[in-house]
């Protein structure tokens, strides 16, 4: 993914160019920008995620599971009781499975886990495209769990933590909603100390969506300041 964001930025003759990313989109942003450093004129990065087994045993195995425990049983529901120990697996399993109803039914109960999880307040129509879009369902949480077993293809767990010096003179902002609980808030906090130059802006009504009115101010506002450059 990152040869392929090289491969646009060649394509359309872009010296360098401000890279912007919210959730797996932050991933693929500092994994970028720390493989092509001198490409990156800044970053804009909300709901910081950088694909630790920690963060990912937050959200898909024991910690989410606390705030939410009633979306959480929905979550288990597809899952036998003897594959709860590595729910990420299990789910995997069945998403690329040949029992199409079974795929359908693991697809749709991911999805609507993060969505149902997504907003400080919780808005009944933004958790629908889960249930009432299939196509969506199956290629969200394919993806998804494709890339989060394998630990993101990354050579180490940490690495963009570990390897955050590549950016240190690159100047940035990170949006991050206080009460995120897909992405939580530590991410954002460990990647700060590590990246004096992002600057880190809470926002305390907020959970994980860019949707969230409190975000869509600061991204606003970090894409203005950065519009010059």
């Amino acid at each position: 993914l990152v040869d392929d964001l090289e491969k646009l930025r060649k394509h359309f003759n872009i010296d360098k160019w401000i890279v912007f990313g919210g959730s797996w989109g932050s991933t693929l942003a500092l994994s970028y920008a720390e493989t092509h450093p001198d490409r990156v004129k800044a970053l804009i990065l909300r709901g910081i995620f950088c694909c630790r087994r920690k963060e990912l045993l937050w959200f898909y195995q024991d910690g989410a599971s606390m705030i939410f425990p009633d979306a959480w049983e929905k979550f288990l529901e597809p899952i036998p009781e003897a594959e709860h120990g590595d729910l990420m697996s299990a789910y995997h399993r069945r998403l690329t499975g040949k029992d199409e109803q079974e795929m359908l039914k693991a697809a749709t109960a991911w999805s609507v886990w993060e969505l149902a999880t997504s907003r400080l307040y919780l808005d009944p129509s933004y958790v629908a495209h889960a249930t009432d879009d299939a196509k969506f369902a199956v290629t969200f949480a394919r993806i998804e769990t494709h890339y989060f077993v394998h630990g993101a293809f990354m050579k180490e767990d940490g690495q963009l933590i570990k390897n955050a010096d590549k950016i240190k003179d690159i100047p940035g902002v990170i949006v991050q909603g206080r009460y995120d609980l897909v992405c939580p808030a530590l991410t954002a906090w460990d990647l700060h100390k590590v990246w004096p130059k992002g600057e880190l802006h809470w926002v305390d009504d907020a959970g994980h969506s860019s949707k969230e009115v409190g975000i869509v101010h600061e991204l606003v506002t970090a894409t203005d300041k950065f519009r010059e450059l």
